[in-house]
């Protein structure tokens, strides 16, 4: 009977032992990271705060590395291929308010997607270290 108790205990203890997701599972995978990047893309087209700080970007390129960093930084499998933040924000002359409207893009994006709250602080806490050599001094 103690064995039977001790297996059973075993048993329940495993079952409610549950591992959190990692950030990049809570973004949705890579299915929920292209979607970020999409809609943030689709929201600084049409903010005009910030959009002339992408007239002469290849597109293209921008959204497969900030897919790739969104998807490095929160834990996922990909690997990120750009430059530094500096390296390739260097002469965009980009204010701590452009900085700002990105961030309010990303955080409307990711409400519309259904990412917690949670994960979407984990990921701007994630973020916010950049903006120090992203914004123009």
């Amino acid at each position: 009977m103690r064995i039977v108790s001790l297996v059973l205990i075993i048993l329940l203890s495993a079952c409610s032992h549950t591992t959190k997701p990692s950030l990049y599972q809570q973004l949705g995978g890579e299915q929920g990271i292209a979607a970020i990047t999409d809609g943030l893309l689709r929201a600084i087209e049409q903010d005009q705060r910030i959009v002339h700080h992408f007239v002469d970007t290849d597109i293209a390129r921008f959204r497969r590395l900030l897919a790739e960093q969104l998807c490095n930084i929160s834990g996922g499998p990909c690997q990120y291929t750009g430059g530094t933040m500096q390296q390739s924000h260097t002469g965009f002359n980009i204010t701590l308010a452009d900085y700002d409207a990105l961030v309010e893009n990303l955080i409307n994006v990711m409400q519309q997607q259904n990412i917690s709250i949670s994960a979407q602080n984990q990921l701007l806490a994630l973020l916010a270290p950049m903006y120090k050599d992203i914004t123009y001094r």
